[in-house]
Formats: C-alpha cells, structure tokens, sequence
C-alpha cells in the first residue's frame, strides 16, 4: 500500500469511528477529540474555536496565498436504518448528511498536506466546525476569528441528486438562503352547527395555504429559485367545534437573501388578506436562519479547475442548481471570497438523499476529495 493509499485508508477508518459515535449540534465533544487527537498524532498545530469547533493551520508564514478548506461535524436526530456494521450507535442520531465524511476527508487531506508541507506555496488553514445544522455553527466561527489571514475559503457536500463523478460548481448562488415561519390565526370559536356565530380559523388558515401559491407560481419569476412551503396545520379537538385558534408552520427559500425577506412580506400581506375576508385576526412570527450561499466567481473558476484535474473535464452540472437546501458556509463566503462544492455520489440508479435514515457517506468519494484540497492549496 503507498503513502496515499495509506491515507485513504485511515480516512476511512476514520469516518467509521465518527458515523457510529454521532453527535447532535453543539454536543460534538467526543467528535472534537476524535479529530484533536488525529491532527496531534499527525503534527499540526491546532486551537480550539467555537466550542467543539477546532482551527488548524499549516505552513504558517509562507508568502503565498492562504487558504482555508472547511468541514462540517454534527450529526442528526434521525434513528439509523442502514444496517452497516459501522452504523450508529447512538438512539436517535446518526450521521445522516455525510458529515462524518466530510471531516474524514478534511483530516486525510490534513495527513496528505502535512506529508507535503513543505512544497505548498502558502499557508493553509483547516477548519473543523460544529452546529451547521442549524446551529450557526459557522456564523461563530467567523466571529471568533477562523478566517483572520486567509485570502479564499472552500468547502464540499456529498450530494446524492447529483450523478457519481460529477459536480456543481456555478458562479453565484449554489444554495439557498431559507427561514422558518409560523402563523397563528385567531377566530372565534363555538358551535359547528352555527358556523354564522363563529370566525373560522380553520376555514381563514386553509385560504392563506391557497393564496400563498401564488407567492412562487404568480409573484416569483420563473427563472428565480423559490419555494414556500406550508409544513403544519394545527387546529381543533372535535368535530362539533369551531376552534379559536389555528396555527401553520413553514419554511421559505430562495435563491437570493434578497428574494427570501420579498418572499415574507408576501407571506404577511396573503395572511392579512384571509384575515380580511373571515374577519379573525394573525400574528406572523419570522425566523431567518441561513442566508444564501454564493460562490464568487474568480474562486468558483479555481475550484472547477481543480475539480477537472481531479475528475477528467465536462463533468460539471448546472442543472437543478441552486439547490433550495440551505448551508451555513454562507457565512464564510460573506466574509471571504470562496466557492462551495456539490460533489455527486449517486451511482448504481441508487440514490438515498440526504437525512433519509438509510444514507450513508460514500467512503469513494474520500480520495476524490484529498486530490482536490491538496490542488486547490498548491500542491500537484
């Protein structure tokens, strides 16, 4: 076996040892060991960084560019039905996105770095995060100062949808920006017998459902990304009453940030004009969670340079992108030029999407990955 066959494989053992020991965010300690223990053993300097979140840094001084190359950690709460013998151990959680994969290739292309350190034309920066689920894990991590000095950042997800070989890195956005809302409607309740007695809540919630259609097929160019989605109806305890109260719950995206508030103040105004028609009353309550994530085109074209070294040329995919999921590596590229990856693993007509409680990371796409980090910090 040589030197990177070496590497793969205990990238490899490695991802096995995290997928069935997962950690939910913000809860990623023994993960945070796991990886703090590997760059120990392997030489490289590290800090911690946003709790269980862990900076290291590589050819620290060189004259060259710096670059910084990102993994997620966390895991979710979904129960594993994979049946592998690496499968999770934990009730309830399991890696069910392909984080332990990314971190297993961030450490295998820390190993395959430090092996060359000293041939890369600059400094590199690895950064291991926590709570990109949610959690804003990256958010934290830019504010405790992860990019100080580092000229472009690059990051990957493994993407069942797209076909194995494949990637999608585009000019612009690559993602979503999303947000969570969540309506309640008040009426007035009484007698199902007597509905003229009553303001409908349940009658006012399904005509916003309807009118919010209109917010992406009539309000939303068709070349624009754009879903709003109702998740949740939330109404009544028997069949003879009118309830007071309904709530809806759901989730708005959009290719663009911009596009994701127009989106809300179109929520508000449908809402108001069910409202208007029953009578009843709405509170809107709004939670933005990630915005958008778009690469900047100068680092996107190294990236896709990069990826036709490591892939062969006229692999990538433009069709279907922007994804409507939602990353928090937006917040790198807010604060630093960079591009983010869709690497495709779908292969063999078999294709369980991301958190289906039957996915599993591909280990193939580990060396793929090493090969591109180390191009994209200098090394040939």
């Amino acid at each position: 076996m040589d030197t990177f066959d070496a590497t793969v494989a205990r990238a490899v053992e490695l991802r096995h040892d995290l997928h069935r020991h997962p950690e939910p965010s913000w809860q990623e300690r023994r993960t945070a060991q796991v990886v703090r223990s590997e760059l120990d053993r392997l030489g490289i300097t590290w800090t911690p960084c946003a709790e269980h979140g862990t900076v290291a840094r590589l050819a620290a001084g060189r004259a060259g560019r710096h670059v910084a190359l990102r993994a997620d950690l966390d895991a979710l709460p979904i129960q594993e039905e994979t049946g592998h013998a690496h499968a999770s151990t934990v009730a309830g959680c399991m890696h069910a996105c392909g984080h332990d994969g990314h971190a297993a290739c961030l450490l295998g292309a820390a190993a395959w770095l430090k092996r060359h350190e000293g041939q890369l034309p600059g400094p590199v920066t690895l950064l291991f995060q926590p709570a990109e689920e949610g959690g804003h894990g990256a958010r934290r991590m830019v504010a405790e100062g992860c990019l100080d000095g580092v000229d472009a950042v690059f990051g990957f997800h493994n993407w069942p949808g797209l076909p194995d070989g494949h990637y999608a890195c585009p000019d612009g956005p690559v993602m979503a920006a999303n947000g969570e809302w969540h309506a309640t409607i008040r009426g007035r309740g009484g007698h199902a017998a007597s509905p003229h007695d009553c303001v409908d809540p349940v009658l006012t919630g399904a005509h916003a459902i309807v009118l919010a259609q209109q917010l992406v097929s009539r309000q939303t160019a068709p070349q624009e990304a754009a879903v709003v989605s109702v998740t949740c109806f939330h109404a009544g305890t028997a069949d003879n009453i009118i309830p007071d109260r309904a709530e809806l719950v759901g989730t708005v995206r959009a290719a663009t940030t911009t596009r994701r508030e127009e989106l809300v103040t179109g929520l508000r105004r449908i809402l108001d004009a069910a409202c208007a028609a029953s009578g009843a009353t709405a509170d809107l309550r709004y939670e933005p969670t990630y915005p958008a994530t778009v690469n900047h085109p100068a680092e996107a074209a190294r990236a896709r340079a990069a990826l036709d070294d490591v892939l062969g040329p006229g692999r990538q995919v433009v069709q279907g992108i922007p994804l409507m999921a939602a990353e928090d590596f937006s917040y790198y590229l807010e604060a630093r030029p960079g591009a983010y990856i869709l690497l495709g693993t779908g292969r063999d007509g078999r294709r369980e999407p991301c958190h289906s409680p039957r996915f599993d990371f591909d280990d193939r796409l580990i060396p793929v990955v090493i090969r591109l980090w180390a191009r994209l910090c200098g090394l040939l």
